[in-house]
């Protein structure tokens, strides 16, 4: 990701702290690291929950086939803008996760094989964890993957081990990462298999 964006990431997370998650956009290593776990051989249709300034969208571009569907949801009007602008291959939704079934039936998707989080899983309240992930898994196909990531530092906090836990209560396969000593702040990712 280019530096100019460090700021709009910046003023978004001062504006925002809850939604954005993180005082700086996730590295280009943590986003080759969890894009790549992901079996591309599988995926027609891939979900962005949270692209943020894209750190994760290019990753994910390169990665899909040219006759695949691409949809990322994001929730800040500005970001929102900036991808559409800088990733004109992607569909861009200004919207909430919790919505995911109805903004994939405004663009004619049932199911998704992938979906790529950026999302700040420990600071959500328990309501709201388990209302994304409930949501997710109406969109998100039998055997589909998975993939988000939390900080090291925050892996203590209650709400980031009962998101741990909830992951082994949705998905029949999760699997952590070595930390990604690169990102900063250090970070380990999962990849799920539903």
């Amino acid at each position: 990701m280019k530096n100019k964006y460090y700021a709009k990431f910046f003023r978004e997370f001062l504006s925002r702290p809850r939604a954005v998650g993180a005082l700086l956009p996730s590295s280009p290593q943590l986003a080759k690291r969890m894009v790549n776990s992901i079996d591309w051989n599988d995926v027609e249709v891939t979900l962005e929950y949270g692209p943020g300034t894209g750190a994760f969208t290019g990753q994910i571009i390169q990665q899909i086939s040219p006759d695949s569907r691409f949809l990322a949801i994001e929730l800040s009007p500005q970001f929102a803008q900036l991808l559409a602008t800088q990733f004109p291959q992607a569909t861009i939704c200004n919207g909430n996760v919790a919505d995911v079934e109805s903004i994939c039936a405004q663009h004619d998707i049932g199911q998704v094989d992938a979906i790529v989080s950026g999302l700040p899983w420990a600071v959500f309240h328990d309501q709201d964890q388990e209302r994304y992930l409930d949501a997710m898994m109406t969109v998100l196909r039998k055997r589909g993957q998975f993939v988000t990531f939390g900080y090291l530092q925050g892996l203590l906090l209650p709400a980031a081990r009962r998101f741990r836990r909830r992951l082994e209560k949705y998905f029949s396969n999760v699997e952590a990462s070595s930390p990604v000593w690169s990102n900063f702040p250090p970070a380990i990712y999962y990849h799920c298999r539903r």
